[in-house]
């Protein structure tokens, strides 16, 4: 098992360099930089669970909001839950606010083709690729409490903080995605 690493320094933007970053990262920081919204970074290893995300969240200051990437069970409809990281996920819950048949856990190339990440990586930002508006935005009202929202760059390998005003009132619009809200 690989450790994990951080490296302790709280950057300003995007990377000095984008070589050895992924193309999908660096539309996440073109995004923000084109939206003119100030954000921080911490790089680290590939943080496996949410769980593995205590050193982060010590650098950023903020709890990293947990991304559930779900669907139906005939996988014709596929919604992204954003919940507070420390909170138990209880699908009954979930679908009975929502008034839908239990969801589970989408397959990886619904994930790709829909947000184009990968497992561990499912962000917020991801749904700068759902271009069709085919994902729906569920946001547990208690992610939103805080004055920073922590989420990946559509990468597991850095972590950004950005105020929660901006991605509420700036990001979601920008990307064409209206949130239901849910309190979970």
């Amino acid at each position: 098992m690989d450790t994990f690493t951080i490296d302790p320094t709280l950057y300003e933007g995007r990377p000095a360099a984008d070589a050895g970053r992924a193309s999908v990262e660096r539309a996440c920081y073109d995004l923000l930089d084109r939206l003119e919204i100030p954000y921080q970074r911490v790089d680290h290893s590939e943080t496996p669970s949410i769980e593995a995300c205590g050193a982060v969240e010590q650098v950023l200051g903020i709890e990293i909001c947990k991304n559930l990437f779900l669907c139906n069970r005939q996988k014709t409809q596929f919604t992204l839950l954003l919940m507070p990281g420390r909170k138990a996920f209880r699908t009954k819950e979930l679908s009975a606010q929502l008034g839908c048949s239990r969801l589970s856990f989408a397959g990886e190339d619904a994930m790709h083709e829909l947000l184009g990440v990968t497992p561990g990586s499912v962000s917020v930002l991801g749904l700068m690729n759902d271009t069709q508006n085919r994902v729906r935005l569920v946001i547990d009202r208690d992610a939103l409490a805080h004055p920073y929202f922590g989420c990946h760059p559509c990468r597991n390998t850095t972590s950004l903080r950005l105020r929660t005003e901006d991605l509420i009132g700036r990001i979601l619009p920008a990307l064409h995605h209206e949130p239901v809200y849910v309190c979970l």
